[in-house]
């Protein structure tokens, strides 16, 4: 799709551009008495092309239904940082925006579970490049702490940009200060292999999947695990288990 600096947001369906917007209100927001996948959407100053631009001509009818698309969110260079699918995107109203001549502003209704609650703020931080520094998730509740996990795998092709894995037999220092839960322990690993908002996994099986290279370390390597016993201790954390999986497959991992 075309890459275009000053918008935010890109939409497209099946390698078709249907416009761009500056804003998207409510992406990440739960419609209250909706199912958690449900969202409204407000497109500020949209240029809609496409099928969105069709369905936008047809609002009130059966083909306002634009269908799925792909929603990028973009940085200040037009390149895109990550993407969600959503689904049903349908268009419920049309008015002219005060944010340029020929733009408008559209409501549109549809379907994304990717997008969680509280991840909008995080995509700031990467759009803006001020996620730069260690330790920015420690204040944060477990659903925002979620919602980061999910923003440093969607942005993870963006973040590495084509960085090379750290070559086999290197080490990594894993600060076990602030893990307290399984999800305190992914945001951890994952700043410690892959510097600030960085992804190694945010389950059990995508943390196997991450050890199998492509994700910022090659097996086998050192992780040196600071404050070891704090996390050992907590019924949250699965610690057996993650270094059963570690172990596994070629990570020695020294307890401090």
């Amino acid at each position: 799709m075309e890459r275009a600096q000053g918008w935010r947001y890109s939409l497209g369906s099946d390698g078709q551009s249907w416009g761009f917007a500056q804003g998207a209100d409510g992406l990440f927001a739960v419609v209250p008495g909706e199912e958690e996948g449900a969202r409204r959407v407000r497109l500020v100053g949209c240029r809609p092309q496409g099928g969105l631009r069709e369905s936008a001509e047809r609002v009130g009818s059966r083909r306002a239904v634009a269908g799925h698309a792909d929603v990028g969110l973009l940085d200040a260079e037009g390149a895109e940082m990550g993407s969600y699918f959503v689904s049903g995107l349908t268009v419920l109203d049309v008015e002219s925006s005060g944010r340029g001549a020929g733009l408008v502003d559209l409501t549109v209704a549809l379907w994304c579970e990717n997008a969680l609650p509280g991840s909008g703020a995080v995509w700031e931080l990467v759009r803006t490049g001020r996620l730069n520094r260690t330790g920015m998730w420690h204040g944060l509740t477990p659903g925002d702490r979620r919602a980061w996990l999910s923003v440093a795998l969607w942005s993870a092709d963006y973040q590495r940009r084509g960085k090379p894995d750290a070559e086999a037999g290197g080490s990594f220092t894993l600060d076990g200060r602030h893990i307290a839960d399984r999800d305190t322990f992914y945001c951890a690993i994952g700043e410690a292999v892959n510097g600030p908002g960085g992804y190694f996994g945010w389950n059990l099986d995508a943390l196997v999947d991450c050890l199998r290279r492509g994700w910022g370390a090659t097996p086998p390597f050192t992780l040196h695990w600071e404050s070891s016993a704090q996390a050992a201790d907590r019924d949250g954390v699965p610690f057996g288990l993650i270094l059963e999986i570690l172990g596994a497959r070629g990570v020695r991992v020294v307890l401090h």
